[in-house]
């Protein structure tokens, strides 16, 4: 059996083959499938019919915003999953991908408007994160506090591991612009022990932790370090509930982009952007001195190109 990144490979695709209508059943009667069978309460009926009526959007639906459709409580999502045979609804969300993928994919357009369809629709599911995220950040208190909590944080640790090393990585080279002491964490098991317990015993009192699915199990392993060592932590995921959240100080949610083979991480991108402002805006003097300190030495050795 493919695994869930497989199926996504083979129904994202950019020029997906077709089946033969006698062999292959319909998108709705796959979701009929996977919801038959099974003994629903109503609420949870109330949010199978909405994915059934709604399947390719909902599909890709933050477990918050399919919530806030049905107008039931994100834990009646999760139990819905659960009711399923599904870990949690990210399990769900994963299977019901590709169907409905399949669903774009058999609409009766020429294969240049398919091509297109199934591209902008990864765009279109981009911008249904950024305006989630955007919901989030009309609020701007908690970014704010924490961008203040890590600018004091000397060092300040930035962890990614696995997928999450890629944003782990983007934050850490902005970050060093503006911070004075800033240590980069993209191994698991006893480096990333080590590593944060040399942290703490510099002085160090938080850590920015990333996890994106698929969410590996030495993450939440080192996010366990991280506290054990007395470094608090914050998390930036797409989850809103789980172990990983559990262990946080302080979790931002930002949903990733799943309708094509790997996901993309436009949302994440903004909100890492947005604590980086925070903790400029914590110490504007600090960030001042240090930014025009890298310009200096940026043009001393001819890093950019002139145009």
């Amino acid at each position: 059996m493919p695994s869930g990144q497989q199926a996504r490979a083979q129904a994202s695709a950019i020029t997906p083959g077709r089946q033969s209508p006698d062999t292959e059943p319909s998108p709705a009667d796959k979701v009929r499938a996977l919801f038959g069978g099974h003994r629903l309460s109503p609420g949870q009926r109330r949010i199978a019919q909405y994915i059934t009526d709604h399947l390719t959007e909902a599909a890709f639906l933050s477990i918050t915003d399919l919530a806030e459709r049905v107008g039931v409580s994100q834990p009646s999502v999760t139990r819905f999953a659960s009711s399923l045979g599904f870990s949690g609804y990210p399990a769900l969300r994963e299977a019901l991908q590709p169907i409905a993928l399949s669903a774009l994919a058999g609409s009766p357009d020429t294969g240049d408007e398919l091509r297109r369809n199934e591209l902008q629709a990864a765009v279109d599911a981009e911008i249904a994160n950024l305006e989630s995220l955007r919901r989030v950040l009309a609020d701007t208190d908690q970014v704010l506090a924490l961008g203040r909590e890590l600018a004091r944080s000397v060092p300040l640790t930035i962890l990614g591991l696995r997928i999450s090393a890629s944003l782990a990585e983007y934050v850490a080279y902005a970050a060093r612009r503006i911070h004075p002491d800033v240590r980069l964490v993209s191994r698991g098991g006893s480096v990333s022990y080590d590593a944060l317990l040399q942290s703490r015993e510099a002085g160090g009192t938080w850590v920015l932790a990333f996890a994106m699915p698929r969410h590996a199990k030495e993450t939440l392993a080192a996010v366990r370090s991280a506290r054990s060592t007395g470094l608090r932590v914050a998390l930036i995921t797409d989850l809103t509930l789980g172990p990983l959240v559990d262990e946080a100080d302080v979790a931002l949610t930002a949903g990733t982009g799943s309708r094509l083979v790997f996901d993309s991480y436009a949302a994440p991108g903004v909100l890492c952007a947005a604590i980086l402002q925070a903790m400029a805006d914590a110490d504007p003097e600090r960030t001042q001195l240090r930014l025009e300190k890298y310009e200096q030495a940026a043009e001393q050795h001819d890093f950019f190109l002139e145009y």
